[in-house]
């Protein structure tokens, strides 16, 4: 093998942190924080407020509904990557005006949220809530972008990832356990409008920031046609998208309607679910070879070729790169984090069955948990610098499905508090790093010209399945605990629960080979 096509050198430790130095990786940190801010406030600790203000438990799950924007970004992060926003987006350029747009409506959402209070107006405070996590999930979408097109070297963008990930902890480390302190002494509405203050952080990293490339961006699938020369789109298949359009429009009609009439899910209801998507694919999908020249339907050929291209563009890109490989990726991810998901809703009660007192938890987490988790996000960022994405992907797939063991062990060890911080310790540290090395994987998926819709669509598929199972895990732990006690239950669901990460892991390795494969296919062929 010739020096051409040698395998390049890694960075070594020295260069990797230097790397440390960079000033956008300090604003890097302060876009995380921004991110993570609003995430606890519409949802865990917004609960807490709904339960001391007297509220049924089922109102408090209803209102948990509103954090599935999250994973559901992918449906308007079209419109993001390719719209800019009046004004500011002259100003600040496209990706750091739609930051701001969306970090002052999550402060004014949050404002209105302690306004209004739940006592006084229920439904008026679920609104506010859900615009603040509309706008987080849209600020989540540009912030992903800018991450990802921002990094201009190798092996910059797993440091940028770690250090949004060390941001987005320390936002979540405020709102889950500082604010109940503040919440105590001061109230919950002024407690709200303190965490609204904090958005004065991403503003300030907004300003700072450089917009990426704006190349980057404008690269797509399909070139907008000149008004003179339509090429490329027939009149028939202006037809059938329009088609496409219709019944695209009338099936979400219909699934709005079924959930707000309460209709169970009928094999007809299925079948139609499962055959819309199919028949609206036949009918955008570009015929192979040359196309007649649209003529009576030439006015609509701009829209609607940029329509396409905006929403099922990125889609058609992200297949076309990998090709058969594209439906596996897609597995992997959405099983990596399964685990940590699906035990998420029993660890607190598990603590409380252990006789834990909260206090005790609170304090070992903000201790030994938050040194742990910043750790894990620190060793992952330097690792994936240093041994690249796929390895850290493959060592967090192990690490991550492997500490919910822990919480098996503690299960037969009682409330002794040194059990229990280690325990802490061995979690936060493997999630912390299983974190950075999953969003480190998807960002290197992404195509330029679409990155905000790409890794909307990577990060709704890696959350919405484990968002899915996760309500069935009390469940799981009270069937168990008929047979064999409550804390043998506890101890088998968490074993089980380990065990969901091996797929997971089978996938990256059969990934990290295909990899490899085609690392040694362009290094014999000299591309």
């Amino acid at each position: 093998m010739t020096a051409a096509v040698a395998k390049a050198p890694r960075p070594g430790w020295r260069e990797v942190l230097r790397g440390l130095s960079r000033p956008k990786v300090g604003i890097m940190l302060m876009l995380g924080f921004s991110s993570g801010l609003p995430f606890m406030l519409v949802g865990n600790t917004m609960g807490f407020w709904l339960r001391e203000a007297g509220f049924e438990l089922s109102a408090i799950g209803f209102l948990s509904w509103v954090g599935i924007t999250y994973s559901l970004k992918f449906l308007w992060a079209p419109l993001i990557d390719k719209v800019d926003v009046p004004v500011l987006g002259r100003w600040l350029g496209h990706r750091r005006g739609w930051m701001v747009v969306a970090q002052l409506v999550i402060a004014a959402g949050l404002v209105g949220m302690a306004v209004v209070t739940p006592k006084a107006g229920l439904g008026i405070f679920a609104v506010f809530a859900l615009v603040a996590a509309f706008a987080s999930a849209t600020q989540d979408i540009v912030i992903d972008a800018w991450r990802i097109e921002s990094a201009e070297v190798k092996g910059e963008l797993a440091l940028l990832t770690s250090a949004y990930q060390l941001g987005y902890r320390t936002a979540l480390l405020i709102t889950e356990a500082v604010i109940l302190i503040l919440a105590g002494k001061f109230g919950w509405s002024i407690s709200y409008e303190l965490m609204a203050l904090l958005v004065v952080v991403g503003l300030l990293a907004a300003v700072m920031a450089r917009e990426p490339d704006s190349g980057k961006r404008l690269v797509g699938v399909v070139a907008a046609p000149a008004d003179d020369a339509p090429t490329g789109v027939s009149d028939a298949m202006v037809m059938r998208w329009i088609v496409a359009l219709v019944i695209g429009i009338a099936s979400l009609v219909f699934v709005i309607l079924l959930v707000a009439r309460n209709e169970g899910l009928s094999w007809d209801t299925l079948r139609l679910a499962i055959g819309i998507p199919i028949v609206i694919w036949l009918l955008v999908r570009r015929p192979d070879g040359a196309v007649r020249k649209a003529t009576w339907s030439r006015p609509l050929v701009r829209p609607l070729v940029r329509t396409f291209d905006a929403v099922a563009g990125p889609f058609i890109a992200f297949f076309k790169e990998h090709g058969r490989w594209a439906l596996l990726m897609l597995v992997a991810i959405s099983l990596y984090r399964m685990p940590d998901f699906v035990m998420g809703p029993m660890a607190n009660p598990f603590y409380a069955d252990l006789h834990i007192a909260k206090e005790t938890v609170g304090a070992i987490r903000g201790g030994f948990g938050m040194v742990a988790t910043f750790s894990g996000i620190a060793v992952a960022g330097l690792f994936a610098m240093r041994f690249g994405v796929i390895a850290t992907l493959l060592v967090g797939g192990i690490i991550g499905p492997s500490s919910i063991l822990a919480f098996a062990y503690m299960a037969h060890h009682g409330g002794d508090p040194g059990v229990f911080a280690a325990t802490m310790v061995i979690d936060n540290f493997s999630q912390g790093f299983a974190g950075v090395a999953l969003i480190g994987y998807m960002s290197s998926l992404t195509n330029v010209g679409y990155t905000a819709t790409q890794y909307a669509l990577l990060s709704s598929f890696y959350a919405l399945p484990g968002k899915l199972l996760k309500g069935f895990s009390g469940v799981v732990v009270d069937h168990l605990a008929v047979s064999h006690g409550l804390l043998d239950a506890y101890a088998l669901f968490f074993v089980g629960v380990s065990l969901l990460g091996i797929p997971a892991f089978i996938l990256c390795v059969v990934l990290a080979l295909r990899r490899r494969t085609m690392l040694e296919r362009q290094r014999t062929t000299g591309a």
